[in-house]
């Protein structure tokens, strides 16, 4: 796949509306990653719209339990799945405590497809709020059952761009992503045609504004202070490379079919403008909100409605200061590189995300020092070469590209350790 258009629309399209279950009454929802940080705060809208939103069927890992009970006591769901098998007889005991004597529990789904079947489940919509690359068989099953999509697990449109483009109908998808629903919906100010650029914005993590050499003895610690949004430690990490930034670069070429030369990335620490496009007549129309992921989950969950107060709203009464500047590259190279595996597709990105997933853990493990991440993801993505896969990429493909490069990621990241041991 080059920089030219890669299929007839864009995926995710304000002014298409796919609706094949539209009828009155609230929309039924599955939330995969119930009890993340996105599954909470979606429930937490859904409880607060009962008129709009009811959830059916709930998946998580597996590892909080409790709280998956007590979500699906609330929500009083068809279906509970997990991740895990070993959680279920904890499970049990966790929805035998939260439901009342004698109420009827719900069915419990257990092991690594769990989710996939969920996905696939009667509803209206699926919200694949799942981290990581496992979310791509969800997605894809929610796409060929015909559900409307309301995606935040972006890995899965990075790792299976052409198996996702090939499933996916017109308007079907809806990007959760606060840059995508940024996007998504300054989009609807004008035609595809009149599209200069997209302008993504960054935070720059916590690390804004420090060189490369600064970056040498940061800690974990350091990492995961986040100075804008509370986010789980993998993403929270992947804000802190802009790992997350050059996902989110390929996601909006897929979503939008916009070639990457017109995808820019600045820096706006108070995270207020989400992303902007720039149309041919020069005008640029930006979405701000403060920062608050409810708002892009109602996007995604109630367009072409909106659902009000679904997220708090400035207080134009008070004075505020918005910055954007310039990305650094060279302190931060992620995004570049990101550019350049989605410009050659096929297996390159399933590679990338892969090895960043295990890159990420070993400096959460203490076992990779911070600028190791993108030392050790970049030499992988250069050992993989140059993908022949193309359109035709199958789900083989992309298995055996991220096991390939997880299993060359840690043996560089020991290699790396072995060697710093010694020195």
């Amino acid at each position: 796949m080059t920089d030219s258009p890669a299929h007839p629309a864009p995926l995710a399209d304000p002014h298409l509306v796919y609706d094949p279950l539209a009828g009155d009454g609230p929309k039924d929802v599955v939330v995969l990653g119930s009890t993340g940080s996105i599954g909470t705060q979606a429930i937490d809208l859904v409880l607060r719209n009962p008129d709009r939103f009811r959830v059916t069927a709930l998946s998580a890992n597996g590892g909080r339990v409790s709280l998956l009970a007590e979500q699906a006591r609330r929500l009083r769901v068809r279906t509970v799945a997990v991740a895990r098998e070993d959680v279920v007889p904890a499970l049990r005991e966790a929805l035998a405590a939260a439901y009342g004597p004698g109420e009827p529990l719900p069915e419990i789904l257990a092991g690594p497809g769990a989710a996939t079947e969920l996905a696939a489940s009667e509803c209206h919509t699926v919200l694949n709020g799942i981290t990581g690359s496992i979310g791509l068989a969800p997605t894809l099953a929610a796409l060929e059952a015909g559900r409307t999509l309301a995606l935040a697990n972006k890995e899965s449109l990075i790792v299976g761009g052409p198996l996702v483009t090939a499933l996916a109908k017109p308007g079907q998808i809806i990007p959760v992503d606060s840059e995508h629903a940024a996007l998504f919906q300054a989009l609807a100010s004008g035609s595809r045609a009149d599209v200069r650029k997209l302008v993504v914005t960054a935070s720059g993590g916590p690390f804004r504004g420090r060189t490369r050499a600064d970056l040498a003895g940061v800690t974990v610690e350091d990492a995961l202070a986040h100075p804008t949004w509370a986010m789980g430690p993998v993403i929270t990490i992947n804000s802190a490379t802009l790992v997350n930034k050059g996902l989110e670069v390929i996601e909006a070429h897929l979503l939008y079919d916009i070639p990457f030369d017109r995808i820019e990335v600045v820096v706006h620490p108070q995270s207020y403008v989400h992303s902007m496009v720039e149309f041919t007549d020069g005008s640029t129309i930006a979405q701000a909100t403060p920062p608050d992921m409810r708002g892009p989950i109602a996007i995604g969950l109630g367009w072409p409605e909106r659902v009000p107060d679904a997220a708090p709203a400035f207080d134009w009464s008070k004075a505020s200061t918005w910055e954007f500047f310039p990305l650094d590259n060279e302190a931060f190279p992620a995004v570049n590189l990101a550019r350049h595996v989605g410009k050659l597709a096929g297996t390159a990105p399933a590679v990338f995300n892969a090895a960043n997933e295990e890159c990420v853990a070993a400096f959460l493990n203490g076992a990779l020092p911070f600028n190791g991440i993108m030392e050790t993801v970049t030499r992988v993505v250069e050992e993989h070469g140059t993908p022949d896969a193309g359109t035709s990429l199958t789900v083989s493909d992309v298995l055996e590209a991220e096991t390939w490069a997880r299993t060359r990621a840690r043996e560089i990241t020991a290699t790396t350790a072995t060697a710093e041991a010694r020195a």
